[in-house]
């Protein structure tokens, strides 16, 4: 993707979607954001957003923080038409021999969903992977997508723990290797100008939901205006 940046709305329902679409989403997330930073919504949830998108966009989903039973906890998910699919790596550490383990797990993907590579920029207290190690890990493995998130939902953003400088050179490395970048991380429309090399998508909840609040109702009008932002 050149250009623009395309904008990921996050969202937890199927009305939620066509506020989304109607502001000029061009990828939609399905999670439940009072569980967790990547909690899974239920299949149900899932399967209704997938209606409502009607192919218009490609759909993601979280599925929560990677675990040993992480396929068998995601069957209903796995079912279903998804282009990319996400795990967390909360607790996971950078021990000898990491990420064999996420490997065998994409590998059993239903062929045509996508597995994204999620990092913490605030990964020394979501107990993670440092998102340098693990864009080195998605660039060797050839992932097609790479998310920059943060784990703590309280308030801070992707730039209370990685400067705009270093972000930007984390998204050019993974872009110039073939990945497809998304930033999320509590950014506002007037962050987006901040980086030098631009993802392929700003991932955004908080800010395109009612009264700014992550655990609000996504807001048509909110969503144009990121869209108006990254257009700018």
């Amino acid at each position: 993707m050149s250009g623009t940046p395309g904008l990921l709305v996050s969202v937890r329902s199927a009305d939620e979607a066509a506020a989304a679409l109607a502001g000029g989403a061009d990828l939609v997330d399905v999670k439940e954001p009072n569980k967790g930073p990547l909690a899974p919504a239920e299949a149900e949830v899932v399967a209704a957003v997938i209606a409502a998108v009607g192919g218009r966009v490609p759909v993601s989903a979280a599925l929560g923080e990677w675990s040993p039973n992480a396929l068998t906890d995601a069957h209903w998910h796995l079912e279903l038409k998804l282009d990319y699919v996400k795990w967390g790596l909360a607790g996971y550490p950078p021990v000898v021999g990491w990420g064999e383990d996420l490997l065998d797990t994409r590998r059993q993907l239903p062929p045509g969903m996508e597995m994204v590579a999620v990092a913490y920029a605030d990964w020394e207290r979501a107990k993670s992977v440092p998102p340098a190690e693990l864009a080195k890990f998605a660039k060797r493995f050839r992932f097609k997508a790479f998310l920059l998130d943060t784990w703590g939902k309280d308030g801070k953003t992707l730039f209370d723990f990685a400067p705009p400088a270093a972000v930007s050179d984390l998204v050019d490395s993974l872009r110039r290797g073939g990945v497809t970048v998304a930033v999320g991380g509590s950014l506002r429309p007037e962050h987006a100008g901040q980086l030098g090399a631009a993802p392929d998508y700003f991932a955004v909840r908080t800010s395109a939901c009612a009264a700014g609040k992550r655990t609000g109702v996504v807001d048509e009008a909110r969503v144009r205006k990121w869209k108006e932002a990254l257009a700018g």
